[in-house]
């Protein structure tokens, strides 16, 4: 891949260890247990070349994985570890994924400016819808009661996919598009990435990577008014997939191999840090999705130029 996903800005090895930095005077260091308990396995293998980004997992215990290489989605058992491709790729790549309850994938398609929904029981293709520009990145995606908001990395915009009342997929000619205004600041390249709604389910937060030397911003899905969320000291440079269990927000700091805990309040418009997340089996994760008391990370490995003969896997942690 030519355009090595600049998105990630995955090798600032400076602002990694800024961040680091940050966080030692007043944040513990929690290690993952190696068990993934009940007997199963704490490390998924991914097929080689693979190249994941994105992971899903919904009521059923299995992730579902999108390829950066070519688009196409692995599914893999959390009891057994195995899996097999379920939808085969299109040359478009699969970056953010959501799974809903009728077993629809919503993609975000990268750099092929694609929003893509794909059904996980047979692996069709159901919708492909095009939006923004040519310089466009269409990234992470969250799931609403009734609408699906995707990320643009490139351009300072949400994406909404409304849905009918009983989840009808919409026509072309009803995509939102969501300017990001009040104090968003858009950077000189890849600037949005992970996005999730506030603990109340009233607005959105989507990291900014331009901001403050990384920051969470609060966005107003209506209006994409968008506020600064108060961390303290905590900078999110690296911040790319969000997790919220609860009013705790998992931020996966994907160049630093870590996940930053943080405690927000309802509104969404403060937080805390509670502590960060290491392990000797994280090799640049990029997003987090949770099954019981684990979360599951796959590993990007951007530090790494992608061969067919590439290893990959996700590996998971003990929820806080």
């Amino acid at each position: 891949m030519h355009r090595s996903l600049d998105r990630r800005r995955l090798l600032t090895a400076g602002a990694a260890l800024g961040g680091a930095a940050l966080l030692a005077p007043f944040a513990g260091v929690a290690h993952a247990a190696e068990s993934a308990g009940k007997g199963w396995p704490a490390r998924l293998a991914l097929p080689d070349g693979f190249q994941p980004e994105g992971i899903a997992i919904g009521s059923r215990p299995y992730a579902y994985f999108g390829s950066l290489r070519d688009g196409s989605v692995y599914a893999a058992s959390l009891a057994t570890g195995r899996g097999r491709i379920i939808s085969d790729g299109t040359g478009a790549m699969s970056v953010g994924l959501k799974l809903d309850g009728a077993g629809r994938l919503f993609i975000g398609g990268g750099y092929s400016r694609q929003i893509r929904v794909v059904d996980t029981h047979g692996g069709a293709i159901l919708a492909t819808y095009d939006v923004g520009t040519p310089t466009s990145m269409i990234n992470d995606v969250v799931l609403r009661p009734g609408i699906a908001w995707f990320t643009d990395s490139y351009r300072p915009v949400l994406y909404g996919l409304p849905l009918g009342r009983h989840g009808e997929l919409p026509p072309a000619d009803r995509i939102i598009t969501r300017s990001l205004t009040g104090e968003w600041l858009q950077g000189a390249d890849f600037t949005a990435n992970g996005i999730e709604r506030t603990p109340d389910g009233r607005a959105l937060l989507v990291v900014n990577v331009a901001l403050d030397g990384g920051a969470l911003m609060r966005v107003d899905p209506r209006t994409g008014d968008a506020r600064k969320v108060d961390l303290g000291p905590l900078k999110i440079p690296n911040g790319d997939g969000l997790l919220l269990l609860g009013r705790l927000l998992y931020v996966v700091q994907q160049a630093q191999s870590a996940i930053d805990v943080v405690r927000l309040n309802e509104a969404g418009t403060k937080g805390v840090l509670v502590t960060r997340i290491t392990d000797p089996g994280f090799r640049i994760p990029t997003t987090a999705a949770a099954w019981g008391d684990r979360i599951y990370l796959p590993n990007a490995r951007f530090d790494v130029e992608p061969t067919p003969d590439t290893d990959y896997d996700a590996v998971s942690v003990a929820r806080i």
